[in-house]
């Protein structure tokens, strides 16, 4: 199931099958498998941030992305983030965005 699928079925799936299409997702997609552990982690915090707001069908504010983005890049060294990786998790939160 891709980001678009789970969005529209988030309203009928509890809380742990979410997290679980995200674990699936971040280790089988192939724009993410290079990702740290650490790094995994850190997106799934931030899924786990956000995932009441989709399952709600309310969505993520583009404020709350670029306010979660512009915390992660000002600690990017403490995190150990690439700016490939910076750029991978800023897509992901994007995809939360409500237009």
């Amino acid at each position: 199931m891709d980001m678009q699928g789970l969005f529209k079925d988030a309203k009928n799936l509890t809380s742990y099958q979410i997290e679980k299409h995200f674990d699936e997702m971040l280790l089988h997609h192939p724009s993410y498998q290079y990702l740290s552990e650490e790094n995994k982690r850190l997106i799934l915090d931030l899924v786990h941030k956000y995932k009441e707001k989709v399952r709600t069908g309310v969505g993520v504010s583009g404020y709350t992305i670029r306010e979660d983005n512009y915390h992660l890049y000002q600690n990017r060294l403490k995190l150990d983030l690439t700016p490939r990786d910076l750029e991978t998790i800023k897509d992901i939160l994007e995809s939360f965005k409500t237009d």
